[in-house]
């Protein structure tokens, strides 16, 4: 029963994030802004059609074909993909992004067996890895970015009352989605900046 509920949860999950990026894909398609109505009616439409099997001919919904896939993903990067389609969405401070950049960069290496350390171990109720993230909320609050303390508040949460399936603290605040993402996110803002440098010297250049 407690499996099937885990089950249920996790398709349910991972239809909202996918309705989610063909919204945020779709604004990207087309001229002016779509509304905060319209996103949260495309989002029914389309997390219903993920959720539900389409016919007689497909036993699993499409959702569970994408978890297949994509498994779990975190509660930090499923809480920062829904609540970018909120009107007025404050923006992930860089700072974070760089954190998460170089957490991903150090964890992943040594959790698939490059060293003598696994600190994927950490996870299973450590309470370094627990103070740590505590931490990094606390700086967060520091940084004036409230909404990533209730992030990493709620993921404390699901973790405690054992949400999905795995118990591991990482696999709650931490995914190769995340980490690809704040990567990116990293180079793109440094090549933006270099670029509209660019642009500001060729404007302000003598002749």
């Amino acid at each position: 029963m407690i499996s099937t509920y885990m089950q249920m949860i996790a398709l349910l999950e991972i239809s909202i994030s996918a309705a989610v990026i063909f919204i945020w894909l779709l604004q990207k398609l087309v001229p002016g802004e779509i509304t905060f109505a319209m996103r949260i009616l495309l989002l029914f439409i389309l997390g219903n059609l993920l959720f539900w099997p389409l016919g007689m001919s497909m036993q699993l919904p499409l959702a569970a074909y994408v978890r297949g896939v994509t498994g779990d993903l975190s509660l930090v990067t499923l809480l920062l993909l829904w609540s970018s389609i909120l009107p007025k969405s404050k923006a992930t401070p860089i700072g974070v992004k760089v954190a998460i950049g170089l957490i991903a960069i150090l964890f992943y290496p040594a959790a698939l067996g490059l060293g003598m350390t696994d600190p994927y171990a950490w996870g299973y109720g450590s309470l370094v890895l627990l103070i740590f993230v505590l931490i990094f909320a606390v700086i967060c609050g520091l940084a004036n970015w409230a909404k990533g303390v209730w992030i990493l508040a709620f993921a404390i949460m699901a973790w405690s009352v054992h949400w999905h399936e795995s118990s591991n603290l990482w696999d709650y605040v931490l995914d190769p989605f995340l980490a690809v993402w704040a990567i990116y996110s990293i180079f793109y803002a440094l090549y933006r900046k270099r670029r509209e440098k660019a642009q500001s010297g060729y404007l302000f250049r003598a002749g």
